[in-house]
């Protein structure tokens, strides 16, 4: 039995390049001998793949080298059995795509420098460059681009596409048809449309295109379908690249922690949070955006709404700003402090909220701090230090923010997100589903603002905030726009909308979500 996992060991990590001397060889032997059977497999892929992240100078591994990727495994798994964490944007972590290797590494292990606030024209470059590679590594991988197999019978319900670079076009002198490329929308003179990608950019004409279902804007990745002539590329059809569950994504890259927080294994990968997760199916999570907290209306709601959850604690009340109903100018943020105040009084008048709730505040776009730019930082601690003293578990966070409760992951996004997408769209949907087109942007472009940086701008080095990759199981994009909820490939997308209302619960990875009332009219929540 030995000699078997012995051979095993060396096949997997010759299969990855590298040559196991016999201590290591032996060590791991030792290590994997003590876990089952059933998880001796997933074990040693996690092992390898800490090995991948170490620096090392030859492919010949030692027993140093695999003993800290296992200190680093059971660590990871340590760290993951935390329930309950808050991930600010500026610590998202960053991964590239190595086309070599077909993985995602850390952008630390890749030679990219930390991220900077004020970031450098190769940050700008990345920005665009990581988006069009994730997109292209996933629709390259869809069902409709996978090369066909050899000797297969080939029908038009089974018919294969394949991915052409703008390079291809522009090197060809004679016409082209039927062509589809990978490319992002652009308008680089005033009134003409281009499709760009790493290798060039060409010309288009959409007079004739047809537009598949979304919002198509300015910088947004598109599947384009038409013919190529005189340097002209004639669009016939507009798509955005197919979308893909969150599950098929970690069976390709395992259980990287692309989502953020505790470790570097992902929550879905802890049976100990999946059981937690099952034996607390009441869980519940409370979504109110614009809180305006200088109005007295609202406070005489807010304390119907306490008092209702009094008796049965939710998990999480989510206070999305602006916290102000207008700007007061130099006054703001004095009057903002005083709001606080009030709101920290409430709150501790229902002692069973303080001790089992918690409070997770997300700045709106009027709240002090950089006003137009993405991500925003938390609301400062001068302003929040009263409530934070008084009530242990609130917590400030960034715009947008992260939010992982056992398995579930959850984004929160305060911005008028979807009113900025409608007002930039190359063609309205002539159908006016908005909630539906803008669901299926998002989780397409797998990044909450495929805006240009001009219309929403953004911080180039903390873009990984922004992206939405593997797809979360819940998006809260808090707008103004009216509310909706919809679910697109396993990742629901919602909006609580201003002075409103949502609750989900857990139900054993299963979001529900139903729409109460309005919070400027609440009578009763109980």
């Amino acid at each position: 039995m030995t000699t078997k996992l012995k051979q095993n060991i060396t096949g997997a990590f010759k299969m990855h390049g590298f040559t196991l001397r016999s201590e290591a060889s032996k060590y791991l032997v030792d290590v994997l001998n003590l876990i089952n059977e059933v998880q001796r497999e997933d074990c040693l892929d996690k092992i390898i793949e800490s090995v991948q992240k170490q620096q090392l100078s030859s492919t010949l591994i030692d027993r140093s080298v695999c003993e800290q990727a296992v200190q680093e495994c059971n660590t990871d798994q340590d760290e993951s059995d935390d329930v309950f964490g808050v991930i600010d944007a500026f610590a998202v972590p960053r991964f590239t795509y190595v086309t070599d290797r077909k993985k995602f590494i850390e952008s630390d292990t890749v030679g990219i420098p930390p991220p900077c606030l004020h970031g450098t024209a190769a940050d700008k470059n990345r920005l665009f460059t990581n988006k069009y590679t994730m997109l292209l590594q996933r629709t390259q991988r869809h069902d409709l681009f996978t090369p066909p197999v050899i000797g297969a019978q080939m029908d038009e319900s089974s018919k294969k596409f394949q991915l052409k670079p703008i390079e291809y076009l522009l090197g060809s002198t004679a016409k082209l048809g039927e062509i589809i490329v990978l490319g992002m929308l652009t308008q680089l003179k005033e009134g003409k449309w281009y499709l760009e990608d790493p290798t060039g950019v060409v010309q288009i004409d959409l007079s004739e295109a047809n537009f598949q279902n979304g919002l198509f804007t300015e910088n947004c990745f598109v599947l384009a379908e038409g013919w190529y002539e005189d340097k002209i590329f004639h669009i016939n059809a507009f798509g955005f690249p197919p979308p893909e569950p969150a599950k098929t994504t970690r069976s390709y890259f395992g259980n990287i922690n692309f989502f953020g927080g505790f470790g570097n294994q992902c929550a879905k990968a802890s049976s100990k949070l999946r059981q937690i997760e099952q034996d607390n199916e009441d869980a519940m999570f409370v979504f109110l955006s614009d809180v305006w907290l200088d109005q007295v209306k609202v406070m005489e709601k807010l304390r119907i709404l306490f008092a209702g959850y009094a008796d049965f604690p939710p998990t999480c009340f989510i206070l999305c700003g602006n916290f102000l109903s207008s700007h007061q100018g130099s006054q703001h943020v004095k009057i903002m402090k005083e709001c606080f105040h009030n709101l920290t009084e409430l709150i501790c008048e229902f002692p069973t909220l303080v001790e089992s709730s918690r409070f997770i505040f997300v700045p709106g776009p009027q709240d002090p701090g950089p006003m137009t730019i993405l991500p925003r930082p938390p609301i400062p601690n001068s302003v929040t230090e009263d409530i934070r003293k008084k009530i242990p578990s609130a917590q400030f966070t960034s715009n947008p923010c992260r939010i992982q409760y056992c398995t579930q992951e959850i984004v929160v996004f305060r911005e008028e997100i979807v009113t900025k997408m409608c007002r930039n769209c190359v063609k309205f949907p002539e159908d006016g589903e908005v909630p539906s087109h803008f669901c299926k942007t998002i989780v397409s472009q797998g990044h909450l603002c495929p805006l240009p940086l001009h219309v929403c701008p953004v911080y180039w080095a903390y873009d990984a905030g922004l992206q939405l990759y593997p797809l979360p199981d819940l998006v809260v994009c808090a707008d103004k726009f009216d509310p909706f909820h919809t679910t697109s490939v396993d990742c629901t997308v919602m909006n609580p909308v201003s002075n409103y209302q949502f609750v989900f619960m857990n139900c054993t990875a299963n979001i529900t979500i139903r729409l109460s009332w309005p919070l400027m009219d609440l009578a009763i929540c109980s």
